[in-house]
């Protein structure tokens, strides 16, 4: 890996991981009482846990995607977003984080190793660096909400 090439990985890895401009989904959920979860703050869309799981599926998505010519991305918006406002129980919040986290690191690997400017075989013009900035802005926007509601309920 060339110097140029190292100090974009190192960025990209930043950004993913929660970049200098916004916290990551571990901090966000920081103590966070498993009560509040579910709860459906007025006249806004989304529970944390229905946040949670859109940034779990999307990522997933754009992972799966950047390997796999023969990945089916869900069905957009229906399949993206979890219809329950709580997890069915805790084991259901461990395993979609622990997705998230195994998921992500997979990418930042796949940055780390791969040609990222390259375009994706089975794309329409994507790159793996597009689709990591693109899996960072997707995440740091929907951890920012997942923050909001954290204020809105007294629980940040």
């Amino acid at each position: 890996m060339n110097n140029e090439h190292q100090v974009l990985f190192d960025e990209i890895t930043h950004l993913l991981r929660g970049g200098n401009a916004h916290a990551d989904l571990k901090k966000a959920l920081d103590g966070l009482p498993p009560n509040l979860r579910g709860v459906k703050v007025d006249k806004l869309p989304y529970t944390i846990w229905q946040l949670v799981e859109h940034i779990r599926i999307a990522q997933w998505d754009m992972l799966e995607f950047s390997k796999d010519g023969s990945h089916e991305s869900p069905n957009w918006p229906d399949d993206y977003w979890p219809k329950e406002l709580a997890p069915k129980d805790d084991a259901a919040w461990d395993n979609s984080l622990e997705q998230i986290d195994s998921d992500l690191e997979e990418l930042i690997e796949m940055v780390k190793s791969e040609d990222i400017y390259k375009k994706i075989p089975h794309g329409d013009g994507q790159t793996i660096l597009r689709e990591a900035l693109q899996a960072a802005d997707h995440n740091a926007y929907h951890i920012a909400e997942i923050i909001m509601i954290r204020r809105l309920l007294a629980a940040w």
